[in-house]
């Protein structure tokens, strides 16, 4: 919940300071050091998460290396069986969008790895 809240928090510290802070000049390095910051912060979180994801994928379990995929199908089954009529008709509208937020995030997630792993591939293989 708290790498959710840095982004406002940011913001309103640098609303504050264009506030407060009479020298525009110190206000705008005080912002761009901040930014900096996050993006420090940003960077740290990305490479904690891919070195849970690169351990799960060298575990040698096929359960470690499968469950991502299998949760994305499991979510792509359930808007699946929506959409033929599967699901309680009392189902909120919100709960069958929930469901599409997750694919749709999780799928964007899946590609853009995936494009990653072939760019830092083709990347390795021109620096040899």
């Amino acid at each position: 919940m708290l790498p959710a809240l840095i982004p406002i928090i940011s913001s309103l510290a640098g609303k504050a300071l264009d506030k407060f802070v009479e020298d525009k000049d110190l206000a705008k390095k005080i912002n761009a050091e901040m930014a900096l910051e996050m993006m420090k912060y940003e960077g740290k979180e990305l490479d904690s998460a891919m070195k849970i994801i690169v351990a799960e994928a060298q575990s040698g379990s096929w359960l470690a290396q499968n469950w991502r995929p299998i949760t994305m199908l499991t979510f792509v089954a359930l808007i699946v069986a929506h959409w033929l009529g599967f699901t309680p008709q009392n189902m909120p509208e919100a709960q069958v969008m929930a469901l599409l937020e997750i694919v749709k995030v999780g799928l964007g997630g899946y590609v853009l790895g995936r494009s990653g792993e072939k760019i830092a591939k083709a990347w390795k293989g021109e620096g040899k």
